[in-house]
């Protein structure tokens, strides 16, 4: 058995995503593991050079994580013949140029999503990638969570009968900044900056929706900015440009209909920070980030309207948690394997930039309902 090393150039991981969820929970969890074993019985070995633009965050993540190699200078981390990926996890006003240089110097690329700021430039660079010839890739880490996992197994196992609708929670209170930090960055709350819940969410929504319950048909889209003023990280007052809440509906294939309330301006009485509930004739299940509760035909009450008692019906009793019957890894993590077994032994990879596109695309047609007050096509990409 002999160890294959992989340079991986990690752009912009100094921000919250990138530190934690592809930095300290998949590629340094990917070297602790001693590497991926491929199918010659070699392991592929991450060996990641950390690029950023402040040289002093990157100091503490080198000591942080442990990863000795880290440059601000992204040209020369491109220029290194052993570096073969390109991974983007800025800001996503600057992921473009930094995918256009990668793919000149032969890079294979992956990347956070939005991909891009609009969907003509997120097909350029999908266009670029395949002209190129790369291998190519943009994160759709939800899809790897157990309650998204559990419910594609229910779905398999044909629990629901017809699926009628889907209902997304998504959400919690981000703090404003003035007497208590605010746990987002500022730019998310600036148009200026690219920042916004629709742009944000609603590339997760099409990824989710297309995946495991039908593609997206026409989107309705309500977007609201309820809180008008935050406190920057230079406890600054800014003006909120940029949409913190988005009330969407969605028309899927089989006349399935979705509906996901997103917001960082709601307190959390549910189960997790994202719950989706999911009826169909046989039976419902609303799952979370891990837990998946199921409640089958045979099991559901019968309520009668009636406001003047106290209700009978204690409506949590009658639902089965979901046993856990697999091994769960880190959804981040898991999809940084596959994305590096495609790219080692060109093993099947979905989720290219062509996926990306498609979030970007129902982004920009959530924005468009919002501006019209109407509903909008989804046309095929």
């Amino acid at each position: 058995m002999k160890e294959q090393k992989i340079g991986i150039i990690m752009n912009g991981v100094t921000g919250r995503m990138g530190t934690n969820q592809h930095l300290l929970r998949s590629i340094v969890e990917i070297i602790k593991q001693g590497g991926i074993k491929l199918r010659s019985g070699d392991r592929l070995i991450p060996d990641p050079i950390l690029v950023g633009r402040d040289e002093d965050k990157l100091q503490r993540l080198g000591v942080l994580s442990g990863i000795k190699k880290i440059t601000t200078n992204v040209d020369e981390a491109l220029a290194d013949p052993q570096n073969k990926i390109y991974f983007d996890s800025q800001t996503t006003g600057r992921r473009a140029e930094g995918v256009r240089k990668a793919v000149k110097a032969g890079k294979h690329i992956y990347c956070e999503k939005p991909v891009a700021v609009d969907t003509k430039e997120a097909m350029e660079l999908y266009q670029l990638c395949k002209n190129a010839g790369v291998k190519h890739g943009v994160v759709q880490d939800k899809l790897w969570l157990p309650g998204i996992l559990k419910l594609k197994r229910l779905i398999q196992q044909g629990f629901f009968g017809k699926i009628l609708s889907v209902r997304g929670e998504f959400g919690y209170w981000v703090f404003e900044g003035d007497s208590i930090p605010a746990q987002r960055p500022s730019w998310n709350y600036r148009k200026e900056d690219d920042g916004g819940i629709i742009v944000d969410m609603l590339c997760h929504w099409r990824y989710v929706l297309d995946n495991v319950f039908g593609k997206v048909k026409a989107v309705s889209c309500l977007g609201a900015t309820h809180i008008p003023e935050r406190v920057d990280e230079s406890n600054k007052r800014y003006k909120c440009t940029a949409d913190d809440a988005a009330y969407a509906t969605f028309e899927l294939e089989g006349g399935v209909i979705a509906h996901f309330n997103s917001s960082w301006t709601v307190r959390v009485r549910r189960d997790d920070l994202l719950t989706l509930q999911v009826d169909g004739t046989k039976g419902s299940a609303v799952a979370g980030l891990r837990e998946c509760y199921i409640q089958h035909y045979g099991n559901t009450p019968k309520p009668v309207w009636n406001p003047d008692i106290v209700q009978p019906i204690n409506f949590f009793e009658g639902w089965a948690k979901v046993p856990e019957q697999e091994v769960f890894d880190n959804a981040f993590k898991a999809q940084w394997e596959l994305f590096l077994k495609h790219v080692a032994q060109d093993d099947p990879f979905q989720w290219d930039l062509l996926q990306g596109v498609k979030g970007v695309q129902l982004a920009e047609k959530g924005l468009e309902s919002w501006s019209k007050r109407c509903w909008v096509d989804v046309p095929e990409i």
